[in-house]
């Protein structure tokens, strides 16, 4: 298969790697809206490069994979839609709610699948702990806790950009929680904080947060989310019910040092940063969308799911601007 890369970022130089290594991709060709960007990194990695998007989906393509800015994500996707493309496209769809409907109906028009980048869906610990969930093992769950914490935040430049600590990074824990549960939040209480640099306050950001949500079926879930956790890259995901209980993410790499004499756990170095804690799980993400794309199948995380995970993080930023609980269906279309 040929499949081209829009955006050479960080995570999209990282998926054009990944694809490279792909037994079913026969070539990779990238673009991106800086050219020389695109080519030093075609040149890195060995593979090919375009001038622009434009010439990209020009390029006798197969299938498409988007991580360009967050902006560029709803017409890329249309695009490629128009072109026949399957499209894999990184978290969010648009940044907006209306601008997700769009694409959505769009998408469901033309009939060709597209998937959206949660890569936790592909991590192993994520999937044993649904797998546990769906066989009824830890009977009617009571509290589900999800932790995403950056061991240093990214560049201002990003923080004006993203949409903000809900939907930049909780939407992951948000889609995670419905994923492994197979229940939708309805409600949230959500907060957040500024302890760190002056640039995510005059974002509107904060660098941390905190949101209490509540389940379709009465279960309750926190989520804690952070961009200064200095002992190193800490996610996870804690489901706990009545006839027993499990953790992904709970492992020798976790950075959370037992208070504990004598405790020997975590053995090993902290995870640095995403990459290396959710390597395995990118790989298998980008060849589940392969496969999709081959076969033209269902795809594994839908542009619905997206919808739903982002009127969560909407739901979240206006509880904190509220400063007062929010029903999920206030900002559902």
């Amino acid at each position: 298969m040929r499949i081209g890369v829009a955006g050479v970022g960080r995570i999209g130089r990282f998926h054009a790697e990944t694809l490279r290594g792909l037994p079913a991709v026969e070539s990779v060709i990238v673009a991106d809206t800086d050219q020389e960007r695109a080519r030093l990194t075609a040149a890195a990695l060995s593979v090919e490069a375009a001038d622009s998007p434009d010439a990209l989906l020009a390029a006798g393509l197969d299938a498409l994979v988007i991580a360009a800015a967050t902006d560029a994500h709803p017409d890329l996707i249309v695009r490629g839609l128009d072109a026949g493309l399957p499209v894999f496209c990184e978290k969010p769809v648009a940044s907006d709610i209306g601008a997700t409907q769009t694409v959505l109906k769009r998408a469901a028009e033309a009939g060709t699948p597209v998937q959206i980048g949660f890569q936790r869906r592909f991590d192993a610990g994520y999937q044993a702990a649904r797998a546990a969930v769906q066989s009824g093992r830890l009977g009617w769950l009571h509290t589900v806790r999800a932790t995403t914490l950056d061991p240093a935040p990214p560049p201002a430049a990003y923080i004006a950009t993203s949409g903000g600590l809900f939907r930049d990074c909780g939407v992951h824990d948000f889609d995670a929680i419905r994923w492994v549960t197979g229940r939708e939040i309805v409600a949230v209480y959500a907060t957040g904080a500024n302890r760190g640099a002056d640039f995510f306050r005059a974002a509107g950001d904060v660098d941390t947060m905190s949101a209490l949500l509540t389940l379709d079926d009465g279960t309750l879930a926190t989520v804690s989310d952070g961009r200064y956790n200095g002992a190193g890259y800490d996610v996870r995901l804690e489901v706990l019910g009545s006839a027993g209980s499990i953790c992904a993410g709970l492992d020798d790499s976790l950075p959370l040092p037992s208070a504990e004499p004598g405790a020997a756990f975590p053995a090993g170095p902290p995870y640095p940063q995403f990459f290396a804690r959710f390597a395995d799980a990118y790989r298998a993400e980008l060849a589940a969308f392969l496969g999709i794309a081959a076969e033209r199948g269902p795809s594994p995380c839908t542009i619905e799911d997206a919808l739903a995970a982002s009127c969560v993080a909407e739901a979240c930023e206006l509880s904190r601007t509220r400063r007062a609980p929010v029903l999920v269906e206030e900002v559902r279309p």
